[in-house]
């Protein structure tokens, strides 16, 4: 059964800031890797990242990075951001501090 494909606000705005060429390769890279088999690691396409990072898994699609995790019960992969490999690792600190201080806050 197929994955459903769904993009944080954040994702969609990374996506339109690539040029078109970039962006129709990124799209065809997600549909063929995510749509059926999202966590299926290779050595060079996807990665489950170190435990603790946010989000947990890596789409590589030539020099741009796609972070992406997967709700197994709902066959969902909701993509949070793709980025250029050089801001890949300031980007994933970033994100990773979001998440924590999110998981901290009482809730109201």
């Amino acid at each position: 059964m197929a994955y459903r494909i769904e993009f944080v606000s954040a994702a969609k705005a990374d996506l339109l800031a690539l040029c078109k060429t970039d962006r129709v390769k990124v799209l065809d890279r997600i549909e063929q890797h995510l749509r059926h088999r999202p966590t299926f690691q290779s050595k060079s396409r996807i990665k489950s990242l170190r435990p603790g990072t946010f989000p947990p898994l890596r789409l590589r699609v030539d020099e741009f990075r796609v972070y992406y995790d997967v709700n197994e019960p709902e066959k969902l992969v909701m993509i949070f951001g793709v980025v250029a490999k050089s801001r890949s690792e300031a980007w994933l600190t970033e994100s990773t501090k979001r998440e924590k201080s999110h998981e901290s806050r009482p809730l109201e």
